[in-house]
């Protein structure tokens, strides 16, 4: 191994100004249940415990350059404990100073934010990270910031109207920082030495990685922890060896070169949305939509290929563009890698190419052409922090009238995240007129054989597949408002 490891086996984290050490920790304890049963931490709260309803949210930081912090809303009920090593946190009981009351609390009491109070210090930590993230920087408050901040937490009182009054109320009050150098230098203290504990690891260098994975084929691999968080709190499954991957540094960086974004597996999807939306503009709507602002930030882009749920939103996304994953594997005391289209990625429900020593290191996403149209569609329940009824990514590439090029990934429809060939053979190397988008919606409807579910029957995921195929040719055409963003 090309590290020091920790063989203390201590859990040291940042709260309050002080340094928490906690041994004899079980590799898949969640943060919430740390916090309430163990520390007796009780302000944060659970509610759905599986990452929808924000009663738990907490906030914490880390650090790359050891005098700044980075903070992030995060749900805690899904969240392992041992993932925060080295970091800071802060729950609703922290924030006041002094009995002065942080911008976010005393805006939230002003403006009359709160009724039952559950969900309440759940909603005052996305707004203690939404000041970090602006009021803190002298930055402006704007309403995007707002909705996106709290699109992770509900409320069943009050309507929002007030809390996001109070949100933007928050610049009113006199300025509070964090002494994020001091406390920076605290982290890099407690991270001198790597988390190695009672079968938790978590490796800083993709060689260290590898290693432990060909040594270690069973354990569970998590970066945000966001899917197998809720099989512990909700499917009551017991992980006895973890390996973190999110603070090895070549699966956290982007790369850009000239013909290729290169996404590190350990990317958050916000930072993957991000900088998508950057070359394609409609991504950033369509990435709003991707469950709430603490799993965006949680989750990860490999983690969510990895894991290979036929209704995650990424994957059409990805397949729609051409994406291909790199895999990498520790045999024969060398690094083994191979590369291949995400569209061959999958085998069946949840079951992946991937060997067992394999780790998924990094995604390549072909950058945009001249004269690429995108067009991406969600259909839920919700509009907001909800799963996927069906969802489509389509990609044209083509000059004057025609279809050169056709990419179609869909979600929802199928046991995997899958590409529409036979719907795509229809539409590609053809005029670009309505006849042929109506073949194409009668062939993409037939196409399939979706399942019904607690989301949609499978005959109306068909009729819905028809009808994106068509506000898709009326979107590319310019054919009126298609949107509802449009409407706004």
């Amino acid at each position: 191994m090309s590290q020091t490891t920790n063989r203390e086996g201590v859990l040291r984290f940042w709260k309050r100004g002080q340094i928490i050490e906690l041994d004899n920790i079980p590799p898949d304890r969640m943060l919430l249940d740390l916090l309430r049963e163990d520390l007796r931490v009780c302000d944060a709260k659970e509610g759905c415990a599986a990452g929808d309803c924000g009663a738990c949210t907490v906030v914490i930081a880390d650090t790359v350059d050891g005098e700044h912090l980075d903070f992030r809303a995060i749900n805690s009920c899904i969240r392992p404990a041992h993932a925060i090593h080295g970091m800071a946190l802060w729950t609703a009981a922290d924030l006041a100073q002094e009995g002065v009351l942080h911008p976010a609390q005393a805006a939230i009491v002003q403006r009359h934010g709160t009724q039952c109070g559950f969900c309440t210090p759940g909603v005052v930590m996305s707004l203690f990270s939404l000041y970090q993230r602006t009021c803190a920087q002298s930055e402006e408050l704007q309403k995007s910031h707002v909705i996106d901040a709290l699109s992770g937490n509900l409320c069943r009182c009050t309507g929002y109207r007030s809390i996001v009054d109070a949100a933007f109320s928050m610049r009113d009050y006199p300025k509070v920082l964090e002494n994020e150098k001091e406390i920076a230098h605290q982290l890099m203290t407690i991270r001198s030495c790597a988390h190695s504990v009672m079968n938790y690891e978590m490796p800083t260098e993709l060689s260290t990685l590898l290693e432990l994975r060909a040594q270690h084929q069973k354990a569970q691999l998590i970066a945000g922890a966001t899917d197998v968080g809720i099989w512990v709190k909700q499917g009551m499954k017991h992980l006895p060896h973890i390996i973190d991957v999110h603070r090895v540094k070549e699966l956290r960086a982007i790369e850009v070169t000239a013909n290729h974004l290169c996404i590190g597996a350990a990317v958050s999807l916000q930072e993957a949305f991000d900088v998508l939306a950057k070359e394609r503009p409609v991504v950033k709507a369509f990435a709003a939509r991707f469950a709430g602002w603490p799993v965006r930030q949680s989750g990860t882009l490999g983690g969510n290929i990895a894991n290979g749920s036929p209704i995650g939103d990424s994957m059409p996304l990805l397949l729609s563009l051409d994406a291909t994953v790199v895999l990498k594997a520790w045999r024969n005391s060398k690094v083994m890698s191979r590369e291949l289209p995400l569209s061959e990625f999958y085998m069946g429900y949840k079951k992946t190419v991937m060997w067992p020593d394999e780790v998924l290191v990094c995604i390549k996403v072909p950058r945009p052409s001249e004269g690429e149209w995108l067009g991406l569609y969600k259909v839920s329940k919700r509009h907001e922090d909800d799963i996927s009824a069906v969802c489509m990514a389509i990609r044209i590439e083509g000059h004057k009238q025609g279809l050169d090029v056709v990419r179609i990934g869909l979600g929802g429809v199928a046991a995997t995240p899958v590409r529409a060939m036979r719907t795509e053979c229809i539409l590609q190397g053809r005029e670009d007129e309505y006849a042929v988008w109506k073949e194409a919606q009668v062939e993409i409807a037939n196409e399939f054989e979706p399942i019904s579910d607690l989301r949609a029957s499978g005959e109306y995921r068909q009729i819905v597949l028809g009808n994106l195929l068509e506000r898709a040719y009326l979107e590319r055409t310019k054919q009126g408002a298609v949107r509802l963003e449009d409407l706004s």
